[in-house]
């Protein structure tokens, strides 16, 4: 029997290039910088469009730490990116799912999360699901003004 999948979707218009965009998002070795949650982030591994990492949160107000490793292969021409994570923690699985679709107000980037508690986590699939959708409407906001706040400055330097 096939555990179950919980499953979150979140999107963001932002209002900048796709390329700066794209490279932005996919600088893992700066993800510390664009979001505010990780504390740090350790490129392991990179081949091509695949890059092996390890991410670390900043610690609870108990001093517990969460790292984990994630594999990341990134599609510019098709403008997707899937990822898992490689050691999965209080997971049974997780993957997500990144696409970036332009539209007339900027680029739409959606992220879509799927996955399953392991059993004595500290949060089952339900309080899971709302945390992480909390947390990726917080992180897109923060990328989009941060992503957006970049736009600007390259348009005020290319004047």
């Amino acid at each position: 029997m096939r555990p179950a999948v919980a499953r979150t979707e979140n999107s963001v218009v932002i209002d900048a290039p796709f390329d700066l965009l794209w490279d932005l998002t996919n600088d893992v070795a700066n993800w510390p910088d664009l979001f505010s949650e990780y504390a740090a982030a350790e490129i392991l591994e990179q081949h091509g469009d695949t890059v092996r990492f390890r991410l670390t949160l900043h610690p609870e107000p108990d001093g517990k730490v969460w790292s984990w490793v994630s594999e990341r292969v990134m599609d510019r021409e098709n403008r997707t990116v899937r990822a898992h994570r490689v050691e999965t923690g209080p997971f049974a699985f997780m993957h997500i799912h990144w696409t970036y679709v332009q539209t007339d107000a900027g680029v739409d980037m959606r992220w879509a999360q799927e996955f399953h508690m392991k059993p004595g986590a500290p949060l089952d699939d339900a309080g899971m699901t709302e945390r992480i959708d909390r947390n990726s409407k917080v992180q897109m906001a923060l990328i989009k003004e941060r992503v957006e706040a970049a736009a600007r400055a390259v348009a005020g330097v290319a004047r």
